[in-house]
């Protein structure tokens, strides 16, 4: 019998990359990369919600990241804080619900009650030298950029300095600060996290997989997603690109402008309006879609908005949330229906789902070799440079 060959090394992988092409089918099935990109991942800022969801004091959010998991809740003080949602007696997760209020944190396990600023208020039956003072939940970075709430599992997170301005812009246009959610889904997906992504950053695949949206966007159309930096209107937030192909301690973002179909004016089945016009938006046959990060993605119509937020679960499973904004004021069954709200990112991330596994059931054979990039994924091709880039680069300590 032929002796099997070694397994290559995670950086043998990289550096055997064949620019312009796929990546090898190692990098989406082993334990190891599965490993090691979570912990480039988890020190890097992910969008964790809309602060619609933690209006007022004692209302808290949370949210997973691989084993890990955050609670974000406003204190009494109007603060806004990450926790790490691990007690601090035996580790139990405080909070297991995915939203919620509350006037303290209470571990359900063994009842160690901490203060919204994540102090520990009690803990019973404790010696008589036990400090309570050193034993809070521990805080992670937090940042909130027009409503949008984005956390780092790590001690220092990758600049923003750029990037919240060029994100900023798109959330000022669009009334994000004071929207709304009206809907969320969930779509689980039997595939490694990077084939979602790079799923998400090219529109290859929409003519053959998304009919509804290749009506709707022009940018599904060869040719239509180049950035128009330096072109945007007064009051249009300005195309912006901050994607290097290497890992130099900014966070990635993009912000792009794109056509909608003639004669649509929203991404609904008729091309009409679904909800009341959002802050200073107004129907000028357009989108913009935005990303800051590796797994957060954003797209504003003028009337609503939603959030895509990737979670990696393990190797062969990842979660896609959707979250659907409104007009802070908009009514449900006054102002916009439900169904006509959701329909085009429903029936698209169902669709994304079913093509992506499929992806995922041939990537799995060992007939796959990598094929080299179309004219219409320079959005795949740039995010797997930077993922390598991220990849081989040394990453800070996860607490």
């Amino acid at each position: 019998m032929a002796k099997a060959s070694p397994t290559p090394s995670i950086d043998d992988l990289i550096a055997a990359h064949r620019p312009g092409h796929a990546l090898d089918r190692g990098f989406y099935l082993r334990d190891d990369i599965f490993e090691r990109d979570m912990e480039m991942l988890l020190v890097r800022w992910t969008c964790v919600g809309h602060a619609s969801a933690v209006r007022n004091p004692g209302d808290y959010l949370t949210a997973p990241l691989g084993d890990e998991s955050v609670i974000v809740v406003r204190g009494d003080d109007g603060i806004l804080r990450a926790l790490n949602n691990v007690c601090r007696h035996r580790g139990s997760r405080v909070c297991v619900e995915a939203e919620g209020s509350a006037a303290m944190l209470t571990c359900p396990y063994h009842a160690w009650t901490y203060h919204l600023d994540g102090r520990l208020r009690r803990a019973r039956e404790m010696p008589a030298d036990f400090d309570p003072a050193a034993w809070p939940l521990k805080s992670l970075p937090l940042t909130e950029i027009g409503g949008l709430i984005f956390v780092s599992f790590g001690p220092a997170p990758p600049s923003l300095e750029a990037a919240a301005p060029a994100l900023g812009a798109m959330t000022d246009l669009y009334g994000w600060q004071t929207a709304r959610v009206a809907a969320r889904r969930l779509y689980i997906v039997a595939a490694n996290w990077k084939l979602v992504l790079e799923n998400y950053h090219e529109c290859y695949h929409c003519a053959p997989a998304h009919p509804e949206f290749s009506v709707v966007h022009a940018l599904a159309r060869p040719g239509r997603r180049q950035l128009r930096i330096g072109e945007a209107a007064p009051g249009e937030p300005a195309d912006f690109e901050a994607w290097a192909a290497v890992a130099d301690g900014t966070e990635t973002c993009r912000v792009m402008r794109s056509d909608l179909a003639e004669g649509w004016v929203t991404g609904s089945a008729d091309g009409g309006p679904v909800a009341p016009l959002m802050g200073r938006a107004r129907y000028d046959g357009a989108s913009v879609f935005a990303e800051l990060g590796l797994l957060s993605a954003f797209l504003a119509y003028p009337d609503y908005g939603v959030l895509y937020r990737f979670v990696p679960r393990s190797v062969l499973e990842t979660g896609m949330e959707v979250i659907w904004l409104v007009d802070g004021g908009a009514e449900e069954g006054r102002d916009y229906d439900p169904g006509r709200l959701t329909w085009l990112w429903d029936v698209t991330s169902v669709a994304d789902k079913r093509i992506i596994e499929r992806n995922q059931a041939g990537v799995k054979s060992r007939a796959f070799t990598p094929g080299p990039f179309s004219l219409m994924e320079p959005g795949t091709q740039a995010y797997v440079e930077r993922y390598l880039a991220e990849l081989e680069a040394p990453c800070p300590t996860t607490p």
